[in-house]
């Protein structure tokens, strides 16, 4: 039996399982029993652990399959061995050349970021863990944390990478270096999410030493000098050590959040001023991320006030129809989107960490526009990231008209999008529920399954959406318990019909809040919710001819062949530095981005085809959801043309 076969056979006998962790990151009503400092913020829903949901079998848990398989095919000594060649402890034939693969791309030997997808892979075995119950996923952390240990001990002072020291001190004295703290953050993370998602304590200890670590290291610096270090990218370690300082109540932990508070970056975002400018996108919302922790920490509501200032401006203003941010990584001026439409748009590391904020203030809120918002990126950006074909994922999500989706390679990629990509496809059911003291929210319409142990309810969600526009609920109780469940009212639907073991009730509200179902709970109650979905057109602010289709929350894209692909593509040149940002499309002179119809009723010029989600036109267009098109080139920002 092949390993792809073992995993899918070990994950589908494992999924009731029901495992020892949690979800991703640090999110309020989470780690029962594993922090000291809890959130003190108010709150209008809790997230529960991630073992509490199953999915059921969707092109969710396909993705999740594959995702899995390719984690377990990496051998943890090829994932180990630059931290151990760094530390001096590996030994081998002829000093290890013939004895271990090394791993290429960003985790060469020679390149500043090495170690970060150690650190990635950390979080995702726990994530995976937390999501199937599976031992296999909690065994090759235990052994990747087994190995860090030597590694920690053998540096003696509490340090850990697999890069040395001085590439620290070089980021101090100003010097070029590609963004240590950045690495040490995925490392940070990964263990601390082994401790909380794996009940790893030997990762908990290994990360403290490294906490005292770099408190030692930054305490003694100047605040001249603080500003020079931080100017160089460093990811989300504010946020680790505010959930370090969360795990502990160790001060100087929380002391070390505050050290990287970025002045330049949070300051204009404090005065409420949108000064994003042309920066970087993904070096400014992990140090929100990291606000939106403190909040919750201390209930700071400068904190608070910038955070959601933030999220409505990203995505009010810097957001593309599917849900993600950035061309070639950074911002432009929202006013000219239309001119940003690239083969570098929608960097996958910015909507996996647009993701993890919305899931913040959602907790905060309970603002369905939180959970739209989340839909749609989740739907047309995370779901299609991975080729379903080899598990592979990529970079960005080109917007290029007749540009297609670029694939990471399984020996030599290794970019940041990889690393996040482990985690993306391994925690889809993080975000579908959530409760309070007063009932459960049904945020997404995922085939699932959560058990709210409080009440001692279990709530099945079986549906075939967005294919079909009903989602069906079957509810297991212990005993009779008398609670609410807030069904979500999409933004992009109207006219929701909602029934109650087959009786039709009254639906008062209106699209953009919940549907509250209040009444006492039996065992094998059942409710039935449809959400008639509609054709529309969202434009660019600049030009009123350029748009988007979307049907519901689903981005409609053109299928346009291949022609013109050149191999290796689909899949990046490891031959090539960095090809992803540089890529050459070759999109056809003659390639047609245009489409024929009525601005007032778009829905008039697409016919659907059958039960699946693909739509033709009269032009002889094929048209499907963006998540669907893969290795092929493709347009999702049409050029209007109105009907004669």
């Amino acid at each position: 039996m092949n390993k792809k076969v073992l995993v899918t056979a070990i994950l589908f006998g494992s999924l009731t399982v029901s495992g020892i962790v949690s979800a991703q990151s640090v999110y309020p009503g989470q780690h029962q029993g594993k922090l000291k400092k809890e959130t003190v913020a108010p709150l209008q829903a809790e997230s529960f652990d991630l073992k509490d949901v199953r999915l059921l079998p969707s092109r969710f848990r396909d993705n999740m399959l594959r995702d899995s398989a390719w984690m377990t095919s990496i051998d943890v000594n090829r994932l180990l061995h630059s931290f151990r060649t760094n530390a001096g402890v590996f030994a081998g034939r002829e000093g290890g050349y013939m004895t271990v693969k090394k791993l290429g791309g960003w985790e060469s030997l020679d390149c500043e970021l090495r170690g970060h997808t150690t650190g990635h892979m950390l979080s995702a075995l726990g994530l995976m863990y937390a999501a199937t119950g599976s031992e296999i996923f909690k065994l090759k952390g235990d052994s990747l944390v087994n190995g860090l240990e030597e590694v920690q001990n053998a540096l003696k002072n509490g340090y850990l990478s697999a890069w040395p020291e001085e590439l620290i001190n070089r980021n101090i004295q100003g010097k070029g270096v590609w963004a240590p703290w950045y690495t040490l953050h995925k490392l940070f993370s990964g263990l601390i999410d082994q401790y909380l998602y794996a009940d790893n304590k030997k990762a908990l200890i290994i990360v403290t030493r490294m906490g005292d670590w770099a408190y030692n290291k930054l305490n003694p610096l100047s605040e001249e000098i603080r500003k020079l270090m931080i100017r160089n990218e460093f990811g989300g370690i504010n946020e680790s050590f505010y959930n370090l300082y969360s795990i502990t109540g160790d001060e100087r932990y929380r002391w070390l959040a505050e050290y990287f508070y970025h002045n330049d970056v949070i300051d204009p975002l404090k005065e409420l001023r949108d000064d994003l400018g042309t920066k970087h996108t993904n070096t400014f919302i992990p140090k929100v991320i990291a606000e939106a922790r403190n909040y919750e920490l201390t209930r700071n509501e400068t904190s608070r006030k910038l955070s959601e200032f933030f999220w409505h401006t990203m995505i009010d203003h810097h957001t593309f129809a599917p849900g993600c941010s950035s061309d070639k990584e950074h911002y432009f001026d929202p006013k000219k989107l239309s001119q940003h439409l690239t083969g570098y748009t929608g960097e996958t590391c910015c909507t996996y960490n647009m993701l993890k904020l919305s899931r913040h203030l959602f907790c905060w809120t309970g603002d369905s526009s939180i959970a739209d918002y989340y839909e749609r990126a989740l739907y047309n950006h995370i779901l299609g990231q991975q080729d379903p074909e080899t598990g592979m994922v990529a970079y960005f999500l080109p917007l290029l008209s007749g540009s297609h989706k670029l694939y990471s390679t399984k020996e030599n990629s290794f970019w940041c999008c990889v690393g996040s990509g482990f985690e993306n496809h391994a925690k889809f059911g993080e975000a579908i529920y959530y409760h309070n003291n007063q009932g459960i929210y049904v945020n997404l319409f995922i085939p699932s399954q959560v058990t709210w142990k409080e009440k001692g309810l279990t709530i099945r969600q079986e549906t075939e959406f967005p294919q079909e526009e009903t989602t069906r609920f079957t509810l297991q109780a212990e005993n009779p318990v008398r609670t609410t469940i807030y069904l979500r009212y999409p933004s992009w639907s109207k006219d929701v019909k909602v029934s109650v073991n087959g009786k039709k009730i009254s639906v008062k509200q209106k699209s953009g809040s919940y549907i509250a179902i209040t009444r006492e709970w039996k065992d094998g109650d059942q409710i039935s919710a449809t959400y008639p979905m509609q054709i529309k057109l969202e434009t660019t602010p600049d030009n009123p001819d350029k748009a988007a289709l979307l049907y519901g929350p689903l981005v409609l894209a053109g299928e346009r062949g291949t022609e013109g692909m050149q191999a290796p593509a689909p899949f990046s040149n490891p031959a090539l530095y960095n090809d992803y940002y540089t890529y050459n499309f070759h999109v056809p002179a003659h390639l047609r981005t245009s489409l024929k119809l009525d601005k007032k009723h778009p829905e008039r010029a697409l016919q659907r085809v059958g039960s699946d989600l693909k739509f033709t036109t009269e032009q002889g267009d094929v048209i499907r959801p963006l998540y669907d098109l893969h290795r092929q080139r493709y347009v999702v920002y049409w050029d209007l043309q109105s009907e004669e």
